[in-house]
């Protein structure tokens, strides 16, 4: 069976004939470009024309690259942001932490020079926690009858007076603060001598002379010292510094109120004075269970 194409399309040369006639001329183009550069110029014609088509033919593939690496930024944008706060933080908490010890490094310095010049044996404490009742101003320091801590010994810092022994145990010993109410401590004014007592105040960390007459020559920023009187305190300690003098016509006493010069609430770590006072301090009384009696049949 003859299978050759209708007459309507059996025209012009043959497909062979076109295949020779398109390879020799593919290969004179070669030639001739190679050795002439003939086609340069058309090559780029060609190029800035079809440039256009391209470039919108590559648009989605950059489109897709540009949103997964929008994507894969963000995620690594938040973690590593989230390392750095990580990373922030732990050096914030070192920071401190260094800046605490530094402060307590200062403290002891001080005291331990304190200590050198003091004419009075003295020992180095540290607060262990404060009393558990909320109502009163004391401590507990880590030093007791076993390295000879007595009761009424004083308590002072690089400032000033802080306290005074009232409680002692093997191991620890309880201090009163200054602003304890039940404390009281006689005290002299720098300036001028005067003599007075110092109660704790009914303020948070304040002192009150109490029972000083209404023209006493006191007057505000004036230093109190420890007067020495009361054989517990020696002489010369800084106790506080008055803020206010408010007297009144109806009244024959004044009413000062004076701040405390010793850290009673800023430092960890005091000196005790371990001195022998003239006067016996008796230790705070213990409260008692009552007793009852038991009826006669």
């Amino acid at each position: 069976m003859e299978r050759t194409p209708p007459p309507l399309f059996n025209q012009g040369p043959s497909a062979h004939a076109r295949l020779v006639l398109f390879a020799a001329l593919s290969m004179a183009l070669l030639f001739v470009d190679a050795r002439y550069q003939a086609l340069s110029l058309l090559r780029q014609t060609l190029g800035t024309a079809l440039y256009p088509a391209q470039r919108v033919a590559l648009w989605p593939r950059e489109l897709a690259s540009a949103v997964d690496d929008y994507f894969v930024s963000q995620g690594a944008l938040q973690k590593e942001n989230h390392q750095l706060r990580i990373e922030r933080l732990a050096r914030a908490q070192e920071l401190q932490s260094q800046q605490q010890l530094l402060a307590e490094n200062a403290q002891l310095r001080r005291l331990l020079d304190l200590r050198e010049r003091t004419r009075n044996p003295s020992l180095v404490a540290e607060i262990l926690y404060d009393a558990r009742d909320p109502f009163v101003r004391k401590v507990v320091l880590d030093k007791g009858l076993k390295h000879d801590v007595r009761l009424g010994q004083p308590v002072i810092d690089t400032e000033g007076v802080v306290g005074q022994v009232i409680r002692v145990f093997p191991l620890t010993c309880e201090v009163a603060l200054l602003t304890d109410r039940e404390q009281t401590i006689p005290v002299q004014i720098v300036r001028n001598g005067l003599r007075a007592v110092a109660f704790g105040g009914t303020q948070a960390q304040t002192l009150e002379l109490r029972f000083m007459a209404a023209n006493a020559d006191i007057q505000n920023g004036d230093v109190l010292v420890t007067s020495g009187l009361d054989g517990i305190y020696p002489p010369g300690l800084s106790v506080g510094r008055v803020i206010r003098v408010e007297r009144n016509a109806a009244s024959a006493f004044a009413r000062v109120v004076s701040e405390p010069l010793g850290g009673v609430n800023r430092y960890n770590h005091y000196l005790i004075l371990q001195w022998h006072s003239s006067q016996p301090v008796q230790p705070e009384a213990e409260p008692v269970a009552p007793r009852y009696k038991k009826k006669s049949g």
